[in-house]
């Protein structure tokens, strides 16, 4: 059987944006296949936003190409417009309004018939879990129910490619736990879905890949398994029961590797890398008995999206 390659349904290819002389966007690339959740990763100011204005048509680059299903962002907006939904990262809903009346509303500026905008209102409150809270004003939901309500509004019409500019900013866990379980519903009905988030645990969550922007460059790329194995294998993470070991701990653990310390230093957990997995372990907790130095914990893992970032930048995604 002969396989017939499928287009990406978004492509970026050296896309730029200055403002006056702050230059945003230094020739970022990307490539999403359909059906795929990309997560774009980055500290504020990085140009994540930028990105996101740029592919939904609210901002002209400067220079760079890139496309929709197609579709060229500067040359054929409408036609873009048409094919896409988008959630910044302050809800779009009027407040005074209830929930039903604000989907109402976008359904007819969408151009849905009176019968058609009242069912598809209905189809979204279900979907969202909003059908108890429908005909009260927006005023009195939560941050959790305005997001969850915004997104509903994004998709009124099904769009081929979702952009979703940090969602989850500010909404307890409970609530972001819910909004990824939207997210994920929506992927599962074939949307394409692009990410912004500083919150790695969402990237590893929902994204199929990640993109890494920093200071308006993409740094890296690939699965999350495959970012991970940029930092290396599996890591023994450490506590001391006593700070004043950690010198001992350095000397004492030279042969197997060094000992990494993270944002804390060594009031934090410390790291060192555990090429045997398991054994290696051992090894540690054998060295450390026999030279009388107690453990608060220790634990063998994967590294993780914050250990790729930190890697990768210098820095976390906060600063």
């Amino acid at each position: 059987m002969v396989s017939i390659a499928v287009a990406p349904i978004v492509e970026v290819n050296s896309l730029t944006k200055r403002f006056g002389d702050t230059v945003v966007l230094r020739g970022i690339d990307l490539c999403v296949e359909r059906g795929t959740v990309l997560g774009v990763l980055g500290p504020n100011g990085a140009g994540k936003t930028t990105v996101i204005n740029c592919l939904t048509t609210l901002l002209r680059p400067d220079g760079g190409q890139a496309t929709i299903a197609g579709y060229d962002v500067v040359k054929e907006p409408e036609a873009v417009r048409a094919l896409i939904g988008l959630t910044g990262q302050f809800a779009a809903v009027d407040e005074v309004l209830t929930a039903r009346e604000n989907l109402i509303l976008f359904s007819r500026l969408l151009r849905l018939s009176s019968g058609a905008a009242k069912k598809r209102t209905q189809e979204l409150l279900a979907q969202f879990e909003l059908t108890d809270a429908a005909d009260r004003p927006v005023k009195t939901f939560s941050g959790g129910m305005r997001r969850r309500l915004d997104l509903a509004a994004s998709i009124v019409v099904s769009p081929l490619v979702l952009f979703l500019d940090e969602p989850t900013t500010g909404l307890d866990p409970r609530s972001r736990q819910q909004l990824w379980s939207v997210v994920k519903d929506l992927k599962n009905q074939g949307i394409t879905i692009i990410l912004t988030t500083q919150y790695l645990e969402e990237a590893d969550a929902l994204a199929d890949q990640i993109v890494v922007i920093d200071q308006g460059q993409v740094i890296a790329e690939g699965t999350v398994d495959e970012l991970k194995d940029k930092v290396g294998g599996k890591f023994c993470e450490l506590r001391l029961a006593n700070l004043e070991d950690f010198e001992k701990v350095k000397m004492l653990l030279s042969d197997i590797g060094e000992v990494i310390t993270g944002e804390m230093g060594k009031e934090g957990p410390i790291a060192i890398a555990a090429p045997d997995g398991a054994n290696t372990l051992t090894d540690i907790v054998l060295k450390l008995e026999a030279a009388d130095i107690p453990l608060a914990d220790i634990s063998l893992r994967r590294p993780s999206l914050d250990d790729v970032f930190f890697s990768l930048t210098g820095h976390t995604t906060q600063d």
